[in-house]
C-alpha cells in the first residue's frame, strides 16, 4: 500500500453521535468536518497541571475564545495567548452558502450522499428509542401526578424523579425489578445513596401497583465533619458577593441549603435584623433568627430581580449548579491556602457547626432541636458533637449584687456557682 493510496487528511466525514440526557434520547448528525489533529492541551496557569478540559466558550468582540477548567485545582481560565477559537472553513454549510464548486465542496457533497445509507438504520434506532422514551416519560408524569395528589413535597418528588431517570439511563427498566437491582448495584454509590434508590423505586411501585423484593442497604452512621469557625470565615471572606451572603446566612441561622435558597425578601425584617423561615423542609417547624446587622447589609447589596433573594424565577439558576460553582471555588481556595480540610466543607457543614456551637453555648438540647426544626431529638443528637470550643485559660469575676451580675453577663461572662453568698462568673480568653 503506497503513500498515494492513503486517504487524504482533509477527507470530510459524518459523525453520528447519540445524545443521552435527562428525559431526552436521540441521534444528532453533526456538520461535515475534515479530520484535524488533536490540539495540545494548555497548562494551568495556577498550578501548572496539564490535566484540563474544555469548559465552554467565552464570546468577545474578536470572536469566541476557548475556556478551560483545571482538574487539579479547579481554576478556570481562557487561552493564555488570547487566540480566538477558529471556525472550520471546511464546513459543508459554509461551502454551500458561498456557492463553492471546488474539490472541498465536491468531497463534502459526496460524503453526504454516501452517509445517507448510514443514517437510515440510525434513524430507525432513534425512532425506537424515542418510543421507549415516550413510554418512560408518560409513566413519570403519571407517577409525579399521583405523588402531588397524595400531598408529597415537591422537593421529595423531584428527588424521586431524578433517581429513577438516573437508573433508567443506566439500563434499568421500570417494569422489571431485576434490572433496577442490577442498575443500583452497578453504581459507584455509597450505601446511603443506594438506599435512597431503593426507596424511590419502592415508592414508584406503590403508586403503579407493583411489588418487588427490596435489596438491603444499611448505611453506617458516621460523625459528620465539623469545620472550625476560622475555616468557615475563610470561605465567606474569599467568596463573591452572592455566595458570601448565602454562606453568611447558613452560618448565622443553621438553615438547610434548600431552605436558605428559597428565602424571599419579604422574609427579612431589616429594622429588627430578623430572618423568618416559613418554607421549611422535612415537615420542620417555622422559626425566626436574629442575625447580625452585617448579614442584613449583605442582603441589601444584592440586586433585586424578583421576590427571591438568591435566584430569579424568569432566569432560574438551580441550587445544583450553585453548589457545583461552590465546589470549584472551594477547590481553588484549598489549593491557594494549602488547607485540604476546606474541600470537606459543604453547605450542610455550616448546619453542623451551628448546632454544635449552639449546644455548647446553651447546654440545652431541646433549644437546639427547636432551632434546627427537627421532629425527633435523636436526629439532633447527631448534630451536637461534644467539642470544647473554649481554651483552658479564662477570666473570672465575682458579683455580690444583681446589678454586678447583670453587667458581667452583658460583658460575656457565664455563671458558674455560688460560694458564701457570692456569684462566680467565668469567660474564656
Amino acid at each position: 500500500m503506497g503513500k498515494a493510496d492513503l486517504p487524504h487528511q482533509n477527507t470530510p466525514f459524518f459523525l453520528a453521535k447519540k445524545r443521552r440526557s435527562r428525559g431526552k434520547l436521540g441521534v444528532q448528525l453533526l456538520s461535515v468536518q475534515p479530520h484535524q489533529p488533536l490540539e495540545p492541551q494548555p497548562k494551568c496557569p495556577e498550578c501548572g497541571n496539564f490535566k484540563v478540559f474544555k469548559d465552554g466558550l467565552r464570546y468577545t468582540n474578536q470572536g469566541p475564545i476557548q475556556r478551560w477548567l483545571c482538574r487539579s485545582c479547579g481554576f478556570r481560565f481562557s487561552e493564555s495567548n488570547g487566540k480566538p477559537f477558529k471556525q472550520n472553513k471546511y464546513l459543508f454549510k459554509n461551502a454551500e452558502q458561498d456557492g463553492c464548486e471546488g474539490p472541498i465542496a465536491s468531497r463534502a457533497k459526496s460524503a453526504v450522499m454516501a452517509a445517507t445509507a448510514l443514517t437510515e438504520p440510525i434513524t430507525t434506532m432513534a425512532m425506537a428509542m424515542g418510543d421507549a422514551q415516550q413510554d418512560v416519560k408518560g409513566r413519570m408524569v403519571k407517577f409525579l401526578w399521583q405523588l402531588a395528589k397524595d400531598g408529597t413535597k415537591p422537593n421529595t418528588a423531584k428527588m424521586y424523579e431524578y433517581i429513577l431517570l438516573n437508573l433508567v439511563s443506566h439500563g434499568a427498566l421500570l417494569d422489571d425489578p431485576e434490572t433496577v437491582k442490577e442498575a443500583i448495584a452497578r453504581q459507584n454509590w455509597n450505601d446511603k445513596t443506594k438506599a435512597l434508590g431503593v426507596s424511590a423505586y419502592s415508592k414508584y411501585l406503590d403508586v403503579m401497583g407493583g411489588t418487588w423484593k427490596k435489596p438491603k442497604y444499611k448505611p453506617e452512621r458516621k460523625l459528620p465533619f465539623l469545620p472550625t469557625e476560622e475555616e468557615l470565615n475563610c470561605l465567606i471572606n474569599a467568596a463573591h458577593k452572592r455566595l458570601a451572603t448565602y454562606l453568611s446566612i447558613l452560618k448565622a441561622t443553621g438553615m438547610r441549603a434548600t431552605e436558605a435558597w428559597l428565602l424571599k425578601y419579604e422574609d427579612v425584617d431589616v429594622e429588627n435584623n430578623v430572618i423568618t423561615l416559613n418554607d421549611t423542609l422535612k415537615h420542620g417547624t417555622p422559626r425566626q433568627f436574629r442575625v447580625k446587622p452585617q448579614v442584613i447589609a449583605m442582603i441589601n447589596t444584592l440586586p433585586k430581580k424578583g421576590e427571591y433573594i438568591f435566584h430569579d424565577l424568569e432566569k432560574p439558576c438551580g441550587l445544583i449548579n450553585f453548589a457545583k460553582a461552590f465546589r470549584n471555588f472551594r477547590k481553588r481556595l484549598a489549593y491557594k491556602m494549602q488547607n485540604p480540610r476546606l474541600n470537606k466543607i459543604s453547605f450542610h457543614s455550616f448546619r453542623h457547626w451551628f448546632a454544635t456551637n449552639e449546644y455548647h453555648n446553651t447546654k440545652d438540647i431541646i433549644h437546639v432541636k427547636e432551632r434546627l426544626g427537627h421532629k425527633s431529638i435523636n436526629t439532633t443528637l447527631l448534630y451536637t458533637q461534644l467539642i470544647n470550643f473554649e481554651s483552658e485559660q479564662c477570666y473570672s469575676a465575682v458579683a455580690k449584687t444583681k446589678e454586678e451580675a447583670q453587667k458581667l453577663i452583658e460583658q460575656g461572662f457565664r455563671f458558674e456557682c455560688n460560694i458564701e453568698d457570692v456569684k462566680l462568673f467565668r469567660k474564656p480568653k
